[in-house]
């Protein structure tokens, strides 16, 4: 049961990270070129972004599940660089590159608040 369930939860985060990114004709999604002049840019948000690509495997309040550690305090036991390390790398079960970019930034410069 163990297994089967750790199999939905992977094939569905596998799933939803390849339906997301992309820039494509008919996006709304800002880009940095776009948001220039106006003070924002696309990764404007780390908390928005990590509340919305993070819960499903790390829980709603960001207090791991399982196998996930929590994240609710990753800022005491890591660095920003090393948060921003394990986003583009991946770390144990957690796979690389979930976010990219300036997005990667972004998350890990807000989870290296959460004390």
């Amino acid at each position: 049961m163990k297994k089967a369930w750790l199999a939905l939860v992977f094939g569905s985060a596998l799933f939803l990270a390849a339906c997301g990114g992309g820039n494509e004709e008919g996006n709304d999604t800002k880009t940095t070129d776009e948001t220039a002049g106006t003070g924002e840019t696309a990764a404007a948000d780390g908390e928005a972004l990590v509340k919305e690509g993070c819960v499903m495997c790390h829980g709603g309040n960001l207090q791991g599940m399982g196998q996930t550690p929590a994240l609710s305090d990753v800022g005491s036991r890591l660095s920003e660089e090393e948060i921003l390390d394990v986003i583009l790398n991946g770390k144990n079960q957690m796979p690389p590159g979930l976010l990219k970019g300036e997005d990667a930034e972004a998350a890990a410069a807000w989870l290296a608040t959460q004390k």
